[in-house]
């Protein structure tokens, strides 16, 4: 499966996936499933980012916590800190 882009490899990871978790797949097309996971090592596009947050937005959320009326003080305070420590 070579000269894929690693999106095209995704998708096809998840529809493996959703093969191999489907009670109506034969027990031979989930294992075939599995060693084709297996082959494209478990591929996943964008992965490192579903995993980390945008900086930008993390701090924008505490911006509009410390301007929310509905926020507590001490969750304000809070945000207030974590806004400090970025340099905001």
């Amino acid at each position: 499966m070579e000269g894929l882009s690693p999106e095209d490899k995704s998708n096809i990871v998840r529809g493996h996936k959703a093969a191999i978790s489907n009670p109506n797949v034969s027990d031979e097309a989930k294992s075939n499933s599995q060693n084709v996971i297996d082959e494209l090592g478990n591929a996943h596009y964008g992965q490192e980012n579903a995993k980390s947050k945008d900086e930008g937005n993390v701090l924008r959320g505490y911006k509009a916590t410390i301007s929310n009326p509905g926020v507590s003080d001490e969750a304000k305070q809070h945000a207030q800190q974590k806004l400090d420590e970025a340099g905001q």
